[in-house]
C-alpha cells in the first residue's frame, strides 16, 4: 500500500514515508528521528533536511501535549469545504515536537483553550481514508 489513503485530500500516491499510513491503521501516530544528527520530525521525513542523511527511524508520538494555539476555520480549502467550521490547533509534546491537527468534533468548542491537554490519535475518515486528530485528555 502506498500513501493514497492518507488525509482528506492527497495529491501523491507514493512517499518515502508511506509506512506512516500503516502505523496509523495500527493505531499509532509516529514521527521520524534522524539517526545521524538526532533531529525529530512530524510529519515524518525519511530524508533529514538538517544533515542531508537518509537514515531515519520511526518513533511513536505518545503522552500528552499542550495546545499552544488554535484557530476556528469557517471556510475550508479544497476537500474541507463541507467540514467547516472546524478547529485546527498546534500542540507541543514532551519531546519538543509540535503537531498541527484538527481537534475532534467530540470536544465542545467552549472547552478548547490554550494550555489544554490533548493526545494525538488516528482517525478513520470517509471512504476508509485515515488521518490523525487531537482528543481531549
Amino acid at each position: 500500500m502506498g500513501f493514497e489513503k492518507f488525509g482528506v485530500v492527497n495529491y501523491t500516491e507514493e512517499s518515502k514515508a508511506s509506512e506512516f499510513v500503516n502505523f496509523l491503521e495500527a493505531g499509532k501516530v509516529v514521527g521520524t528521528k534522524c539517526k545521524a544528527c538526532g533531529e525529530i520530525y512530524f510529519p515524518p521525513k525519511m530524508d533529514c533536511p538538517q544533515c542531508l542523511i537518509s537514515d531515519c527511524e520511526w518513533f511513536e508520538v505518545t503522552g500528552k501535549g499542550k495546545v499552544v494555539t488554535y484557530s476556528k476555520l469557517n471556510y475550508g480549502p479544497l476537500g474541507f469545504e463541507d467540514k467547516a467550521p472546524y478547529i485546527l490547533a498546534v500542540a507541543q509534546f514532551d519531546n519538543d515536537i509540535q503537531i498541527i491537527a484538527g481537534i475532534s468534533k467530540e470536544v465542545q468548542e467552549e472547552n478548547i483553550r490554550i494550555g489544554m491537554t490533548v493526545e494525538v490519535a488516528p482517525v478513520v475518515l470517509e471512504e476508509g481514508r485515515i488521518s490523525y486528530e487531537f482528543k481531549a485528555k
